[in-house]
């Protein structure tokens, strides 16, 4: 019950005794109110205040501290609500600072990549270079050598051919008595060397 109601009620009270007495006076014939009536309704027009009042009475105090603790439980929760609301928007001002931070964080790890990508491209190059030049000096010194090798195998078939020519030519002129004198002047000089 609200306190406007609490106040207004023994007002109510009065009118409806007013009211009652009015239709008390206004005679016997026509509404049939006697004075017997008139005493029952006022009897019980008190005893309806008195009931009130006690009922006010017991009711006001525990109502009162209801709606006192109610209303200083809700404070309560909308001051403790507002504190959560403060610290989930601290929270969340410090959740978007940290990603700022990464965001920072991210784009100078990714300019330190590229960096370092440059860096290591620009080493294997210049170690691709190295590699060509070592793959063409060594082609080079194969070739050379290649060359080398197949001149003297060359030379060797040259010689060869040249020594299987004079063989045939010299069998071919050669006499037996050349052939004798060869050997003795082969002897000679073996001879005089040991």
């Amino acid at each position: 019950m609200s306190m406007r109601m609490v106040k207004a009620l023994p007002l109510m009270v009065l009118l409806v005794g007013v009211a009652g007495v009015a239709l008390a006076g206004g005679g016997g014939e026509h509404g049939g109110v006697t004075e017997a009536k008139m005493q029952d309704l006022i009897w019980r027009t008190f005893n309806f205040i008195v009931f009130a009042a006690i009922l006010i009475k017991l009711a006001v105090r525990p109502a009162k501290e209801f709606f006192a603790t109610r209303a200083q439980s809700i404070a309560q929760n909308l001051e403790e609500l507002e504190a959560k609301k403060q610290a989930a928007a601290a929270a969340l001002a410090a959740a978007e600072a940290r990603l700022k931070e990464v965001e920072k964080e991210r784009e100078r790890l990714i300019q330190q990549f590229v960096a370092e990508g440059e860096l290591e491209k620009a080493a294997i190059l210049k170690k691709a270079e190295m590699v060509a030049q070592r793959i063409k000096e060594m082609a080079r010194m194969t070739i050379e050598a290649e060359t080398k090798r197949a001149a003297q195998e060359l030379k060797r078939e040259v010689a060869e051919q040249a020594t299987r020519l004079a063989e045939e030519m010299i069998r071919q002129k050669l006499t037996f008595t050349d052939h004798q004198r060869l050997v003795e002047e082969y002897l000679e000089k073996v001879v005089e060397k040991h």
